[in-house]
């Protein structure tokens, strides 16, 4: 349970850096509280995206991953972004990604955020 938990902070945290940086991914809200609320509620949809969609997508352009040494990684993590972006507004959550380069930057910075994060935030197996 504490490594779903550390996984969901640090997404949550590379989304936050994601919004900072790019204006064309939007999170909007009254406060702070509803901010975060809404950066969490974003980041567990991300999880669930990646966890579900992902592993399909990456073994359907696995001959495209070693064809580009791994580059098409950055168009699977824009897509998961898109995805994410969609499923939030189907749901009402505030959180918008407006097109698919802003996704392919975003997906950038969630990536090498979250993997910061993953290191310094301890990582207990259940």
């Amino acid at each position: 349970m504490k490594n779903f938990v550390v996984k969901t902070i640090a997404n949550a945290a590379a989304l936050a850096v994601a919004v900072w940086l790019l204006d064309k991914i939007t999170l909007t809200g009254d406060s702070t509280g509803e901010k975060t609320l809404t950066l969490l509620v974003v980041a567990l949809l991300f999880g669930l995206v990646n966890f579900v969609v992902k592993p399909v997508v990456q073994v359907l352009t696995f001959p495209l991953f070693v064809l580009t040494l791994g580059l098409i990684t950055l168009v699977v993590n824009a897509l998961m972004l898109l995805l994410t972006s969609w499923l939030a507004d189907k749901l009402d959550v505030s959180f918008h990604v407006e097109g698919f380069w802003t996704a392919v930057l975003g997906g950038l910075i969630i990536s090498i955020v979250s993997w910061a994060m993953n290191m310094a935030l301890p990582d207990h197996k259940d």
